[in-house]
């Protein structure tokens, strides 16, 4: 039932704007900024940065003509499923709003449960498009291999010429009004190798406070951290091996891979705040594989479709999970 109107309760989330999310209204207790970080700082402050926060948010890394250009690509492929408005350029990506949502659903949001294909048949040109753009020369061979991203990743790190993007990664869309991002850290999904994975999550893009951006859980990488050992130190007291502690541990998390659905009650839970903030084409975080992190619905004022990629960057002197070297695909078992 809907609760009724209080001004405490229906407060706006942060800087006189409600932010949503997939179990409701975020109370303004329950919302900080995320730290800003320039990229021309020392690379010693960056990295303190980044262990000590779980993520760095670098404003304006990549020319921001580069990330238009990607969007605009990636919304001329788009384009023919009818997702845009009449009248509008790709580039700008706004979603027609006499269209039903639910025809043009996010991939890797969780609406489908795991990474199955979303959406019922109407849906099936969008997503069809959404994922062949995953293979497009643009993206994959251009965008996605950025030098400027893959020279940051190699100096934070101090990894230099061991330093790989990994082919695998997770282009997504969310239009107005869709299911957001629930509550995770990356090394669920990484967890066939060792726990030194880096995060780039590259909104293609303007992503407005109320736009459906990432959310991260502050000092959320200790808390992604405790999880991951105490239940490690449990699978092994009970004798499972270490494949059978990473099976066991899957098979704990919801069926989408999710250590919860709703942002807002995990706040509770745990009694820390989200860190959010509005995105513009050309920033990136880069955050570590038990940093917390979840994103609002998108509910952009002007219907500004929210696009972003997750690109994943290891060491190849150490172990990693090679399942992912090869190109995203629904339901591929990572």
């Amino acid at each position: 039932m809907p609760h009724a109107l209080s001004p405490e309760r229906d407060a706006p989330s942060f800087k006189d704007e409600k932010l949503f999310v997939n179990d409701g209204l975020l109370r303004p207790e329950q919302v900080g900024a995320l730290k800003v970080s320039s990229p021309d700082m020392p690379i010693e402050e960056l990295r303190r940065r980044y262990n000590e926060d779980g993520y760095v948010f670098l404003k304006g890394l990549l020319p921001r003509e580069d990330v238009l250009k990607a969007r605009e690509e990636y919304f001329t492929m788009l384009a023919p499923s009818g997702v845009l408005k009449p009248g509008t350029s790709p580039v700008e990506g706004i979603f027609d709003p006499v269209k039903d949502k639910a025809d043009y659903p996010g991939i890797g949001a969780g609406a489908a449960g795991g990474n199955g294909k979303p959406g019922a048949a109407t849906a099936e040109k969008f997503v069809d498009l959404a994922l062949e753009a995953h293979y497009a020369d643009w993206y994959k061979e251009t965008f996605c291999k950025h030098p400027i991203l893959k020279n940051m990743i190699a100096h934070l790190t101090g990894w230099g010429e061991n330093t790989l993007g990994v082919k695998r990664s997770l282009l997504r869309n969310n239009t107005p009004g869709n299911k957001a991002i629930g509550v995770h850290y990356d090394q669920i999904f990484l967890r066939h190798g060792e726990p030194t994975s880096v995060t780039a999550w590259v909104p293609m893009g303007d992503v407005s406070l109320t736009g459906g951006g990432l959310i991260y859980l502050e000092n959320g990488h200790t808390l992604g951290r405790e999880i991951e050992d105490d239940f490690t130190r449990k699978a092994k007291e009970s004798g499972l091996s270490d494949e059978e502690a990473k099976n066991a541990f899957n098979q704990n998390m919801l069926s989408t891979g999710l250590l919860a659905d709703g942002p807002a009650e995990y706040s509770d839970t745990f009694g820390r705040r989200w860190l959010v903030t509005e995105y513009e084409a050309g920033d990136v975080v880069l955050h570590t594989p038990f940093t917390i992190h979840a994103s609002t619905i998108n509910y952009d004022p002007n219907n500004v479709i929210r696009v972003g990629t997750d690109l994943r960057f290891v060491d190849t002197s150490r172990p990693w999970d090679t399942r992912w070297d090869k190109d995203y695909a629904f339901n591929d078992g990572v």
